[in-house]
């Protein structure tokens, strides 16, 4: 099958469908463009399988260059023949093709190539021949191959140099080799065992063996870690007979022939010494591979989610940055996020409590704050018992929340924090970090360097440029999902939308400072670095909210402008009615008239219409003001306080291969395992739960010593809980 074909098998796709796809990623155009301004041609592809589709023509391609490749290396060497090249270009896998070059792969020394060189070639062909006898016998003929210039002394010797070139061959055999690899698969078992007298975090693999093929993904990362610092001794076992009864049926062919005793020994030696341990090793990685790939789709999916989260807009945030020697940041930011005030306090020294309480009361009167954003680090729960005490003793209606700090120190010392704010230090910078992460996640997290977000498992563990690939794409389809304001933006979050990079971000921000506000999408074409494709891949997804063009505030394309404005005209609208938000019955009228009807008058394609559509009703929309809002607290309990059957709304904070962890307001996530999330039977956690949600849990145990808590969601919530 070409590439296409593949594709479309695989995605479930039609090859046309496919073709025109690729056609659009091979002229530049980027994923997020092509998923939204381009569904004519993809078939409404989405977002994510786009981006399977991308990888899966990288990796094609990347099999396609192996295959032509390793036909010119054989080729090269005058053995390339119609069989080999059927053998390439049916191989699946790059493995299968690697198996087909190995017997023409140059070698390094070995005991097989010292063998061929002391002229003992010609004596493993006589032993393979396996016949019923041998007239003189296989050690009488092994006598006339001794020669002691060349190294071989005795008969003996020159039986085993036979037998070794009959191991290699029978190593370098490609369905050999790949049939071993499936019963390897099938039937080994990776065993783990103690390499310390001592106890860790991997005790429990201390003495442990499981199926390959049911090994979960979290599992082989963990016992790769505990092996990769020395904790554990890791082992592949495949029950021998499985791997030598298939090998001697295929290379053995009479089991009464005098050289059978040198073939079964020479089979023997090649699987343990050189079969074995390579499929192994192959092994290994590809259950790595494996599991990397289906931690990095947690990861992907909990960072979605985390970034989607709903923005706390219109409020004023002081974010508390809890610490204990040298005290506690805080930073007032106003509803845009503008830093108002900063201070530091030190709640958690006897005689200077009421000195910070004074402090933290001043704040929340001064700039009528909304919410405290507490973050969840040292000292957390101190500042929790302090900052609700506070809020108790004044009248306000000011909450609070405890923020996720996962990266904020991150985020504080690196370079965009500086230039951020030159004069505020690392904790001051922290402060602002937790206050406009609950303002708006997105805005703030894209700062952040995905990995240090800390929403995945065994994250740096993984390969790192995969990770980093599979995040970046995570964040570029949220930013451009989303879109931002190309007059308050920061250049991070600028160079996550379509078409920009970080050159052209920065290029932005300054023309934005030098030139003040940008009154039309237009008008980015006059930034540097900002072409005409750039400027095609970009527009859609940048807004300009009370601009001159009360379309650049909506997800319309600037190529559907005319599109647009001749909409309104058809259903008698105004820009005026757009602008006041009366177009709630655009789409009803639409479907009346005949959605295919009116897209055709308009020259454009159905799923164009319908975003349009979507656009104008709710002009400058937020997507993310659909999901679940932030849950903000008023009192504080503690662990101590939770006991078993009591019925708690908390927060979903993580999301892994065997459960989610939920905030009930603790300081203690507590575990859903998989069991306990669903009462239908799931493969994956992710199937019932998301990073974010906000759910109704059960206690179903406390470990206060191990601070464990363990929880449910199969079970009926009474009325009015």
């Amino acid at each position: 099958m070409t590439i296409f074909e593949t594709l479309a098998q695989e995605l479930n796709l039609t090859t046309d469908q496919v073709e025109k796809t690729v056609a659009f990623i091979d002229e530049g155009n980027t994923i997020p463009f092509i998923a939204r301004y381009r569904k004519e041609v993809t078939g409404s592809l989405d977002d994510a399988i786009l981006r399977t589709l991308d990888e899966r023509l990288n990796a094609l391609r990347n099999l396609e260059k192996r295959r032509e490749e390793v036909k010119n290396l054989i080729d090269a060497q005058g053995k390339l023949t119609e069989e080999l090249i059927r053998a390439i270009d049916n191989a699946k896998t790059v493995t299968e093709i690697d198996d087909i070059y190995r017997p023409y792969r140059p070698k390094r020394k070995t005991r097989a190539s010292v063998a061929r060189e002391r002229g003992l070639e010609p004596l493993a062909v006589i032993i393979m021949a396996q016949e019923a006898t041998y007239e003189p016998t296989l050690e009488v003929q092994a006598e006339a191959y001794i020669n002691e210039e060349l190294g071989v002394n005795t008969a003996e010797e020159a039986l085993q140099g036979a037998m070794d070139i009959i191991a290699e061959d029978v190593s370098d055999n490609a369905e050999y080799r790949k049939k071993l690899r499936h019963l390897t698969f099938e039937y080994g078992v990776l065993n783990t065992k103690a390499a310390k007298e001592e106890d860790s975090v991997y005790s429990m693999y201390y003495e442990f063996a499981e199926p390959v093929k049911k090994l979960p993904g979290h599992r082989i990362l963990a016992i790769n870690r505990g092996e990769k610092e020395e904790f554990l001794k890791v082992s592949l076992t495949v029950p021998e007979d499985v791997a030598l009864n298939f090998l001697f049926n295929c290379v053995i062919t009479s089991t009464t022939s005098p050289a059978m005793k040198y073939v079964s020994a020479a089979v023997a030696d090649s699987y343990e010494r050189l079969i074995a341990p390579s499929i192994e090793r192959e092994i290994r990685n590809d259950l790595f591979d494996n599991a990397c790939e289906g931690a990095i789709k947690v990861f992907s999916d909990n960072l979605s989610h985390l970034l989607m989260q709903p923005p706390l807009k219109g409020k004023v945030v002081l974010g508390f940055d809890p610490g204990y020697a040298h005290g506690c940041k805080l930073a007032v930011v106003d509803r845009t996020g503008k830093v108002l005030d900063t201070a530091v306090i030190y709640p958690t020294m006897k005689n200077r409590v009421e000195q910070a309480a004074m402090t933290v009361k001043r704040l929340v009167r001064s700039y009528k704050v909304d919410v405290v954003a507490i973050g969840n680090g040292t000292a957390s729960r101190e500042s929790e018992v302090f900052v609700a005490d506070c809020l108790r003793q004044i009248d306000t209606d000011c909450k609070y929340i405890i923020v996720s700090e996962a990266g904020a120190s991150i985020y504080s010392a690196s370079k965009l924090a500086t230039e951020e704010f030159p004069d505020f230090d690392v904790m001051q910078r922290s402060a602002v970090s937790i206050a406009r992460r609950l303002q708006d996640p997105l805005a703030e997290l894209v700062k952040i360097d995905p990995k240090g977000i800390g929403v995945g498992q065994y994250q740096h563990d993984m390969k790192q440029a995969r990770l980093d690939e599979a995040l970046g794409g995570v964040v570029e389809s949220c930013v451009n999902a989303v879109g931002v304001d190309v007059n308050t933006a920061s250049y991070s979050l600028l160079a996550y939308i379509a078409g920009i990079n970080i050159t052209a971000a920065k290029n932005i921000v300054k023309y934005r400072e030098e030139n003040g506000e940008f009154a039309t999408r237009a008008q980015i074409t006059k930034v540097p670095r900002i072409g005409a494709k750039a400027f095609e891949q970009c527009a859609g997804f940048l807004r300009i909210p009370g601009g001159k063009e009360i379309l650049d505030n909506t997800g319309v394309h600037p190529e559907s402008y005319a599109a647009a404005k001749e909409l309104l005209k058809m259903f008698d609208y105004t820009e005026d009615d757009l602008r006041a938000g009366k177009l709630s019955f655009l789409k009803s009228k639409v479907v009346k008239a005949g959605v295919k009807q009116t897209a055709d008058t308009l020259g454009i394609g159905e799923p164009t219409l319908l975003d349009i559509i979507s656009e104008l009703e709710k002009p400058g929309r937020d997507i993310r003001d659909g999901f679940d809002a932030p849950v903000l607290r008023e009192d504080v309990m503690s662990l101590e306080d939770l006991k078993p059957e009591m019925i708690l709304t908390g927060t979903v904070r993580n999301v892994t291969d065997f459960g989610a962890f939920v905030d009930i307001g603790v300081h203690q996530d507590g575990l859903v395992h998989i069991s306990q999330l669903s009462n239908k039977f799931i493969k994956h956690p992710s199937e019932a739960v998301s990073y974010g949600d906000v759910v109704k849990v059960k206690v179903l145990s406390v470990d206060v010593k191990k601070k464990r808590i363990s929880l449910t969601m199969k079970f009926k919530a009474p009325e009015g809980v």
